[in-house]
């Protein structure tokens, strides 16, 4: 059975994997529109950059929420629930 350290490590490759090759398209895409090989739409550039925007955001907002998770952050002048104007 495998335990949910190397599930998560393995999900979390498969939402890299997916940015980087989305990044890929993106360059490879674009040099061969340069080049004149073949001309598309430029707004699947823009579609595959939607992509790779979404997928750098969720992995983004699971790293945040993991890291509220484990951390709690405590803002100067709030440690006691009172505000510095309070005092």
């Amino acid at each position: 059975m495998m335990n949910l350290r190397t599930y998560l490590s393995i999900q979390n490759f498969f939402k890299y994997e997916v940015f980087i090759f989305t990044g890929l398209l993106m360059v490879i895409g674009t040099l061969i529109k340069l080049l004149g090989f073949y001309e598309f739409s430029s707004d699947w550039f823009w579609f595959l950059a939607g992509i790779g925007l979404t997928v750098e955001g969720s992995i983004a907002l699971a790293k945040q929420r993991k890291f509220d998770k484990k951390y709690k952050v405590v803002e100067v002048g709030q440690e006691d629930g009172k505000s510095k104007e309070s005092n």
